[in-house]
């Protein structure tokens, strides 16, 4: 009776930290995982991601899997297809907080969602509906970059440009990982 109620039990993963820290790369694992286990997986990711490809999600290190983009979270229900087990999401801070809704129904519905994204915006501050996601999360995992400063863990997505536009898509010519301390520094905390 428990390994038959079991299989059928969803749950949330989420998989967050900097820019630069490999989230994408584990949510890629964790997918191709499920794939080789004969699950049935879909992956989303936001329509406004398209640095690498627009259909694919992409790792920096260029490890791909085909993926649907959407504007609206809600679009994950309405073209799942039959008898997905696994839903994969990356970029999932650039999504409304109606991710929330959305990953609890299908987890509900004996779904498992794996989630990527970003827990600070370049500010360091929580970054849209992460927070909430990793609060109603069976697993977070918080991975992290190498600070280019010092060396040490870095947590944080130091923005390079002026530009104070919440969202600005980038890589390594428009952020760099930082650890608290060189964060801190670079923002003008420590002085």
């Amino acid at each position: 009776m428990y390994l038959e109620s079991s299989k059928k039990a969803g749950s949330i993963e989420v998989i967050c930290g900097s820019m630069f820290s490999g989230k994408t790369e584990e949510l890629i694992r964790r997918l191709r995982r499920a794939q080789f286990a004969n699950q049935k997986i879909h992956i989303y990711k936001p329509c406004i991601d398209v640095r690498y490809s627009e259909d694919k999600v992409v790792s920096h290190d260029l490890h791909s899997i085909e993926s649907s983009p959407i504007q609206d979270p809600s679009r994950m229900l309405e073209c799942l297809d039959n008898g997905v087990q696994v839903v994969g999401i990356d970029e999932a801070q650039f999504f409304d907080d109606s991710l929330v809704k959305v990953a609890t129904k299908l987890a509900d519905n004996g779904i498992r969602v794996v989630a990527a994204g970003l827990d600070m915006d370049y500010l360091g501050k929580p970054f849209g509906p992460m927070p909430a996601l990793m609060a109603i999360a069976e697993d977070v995992q918080k991975v992290h970059a190498i600070c280019v400063k010092c060396g040490s863990p870095a947590q944080h997505s130091h923005r390079l440009s002026k530009n104070d536009d919440l969202v600005v898509l980038g890589e390594k010519d428009v952020y760099e990982p930082l650890c608290r301390h060189c964060f801190n520094e670079a923002v003008g905390k420590n002085k």
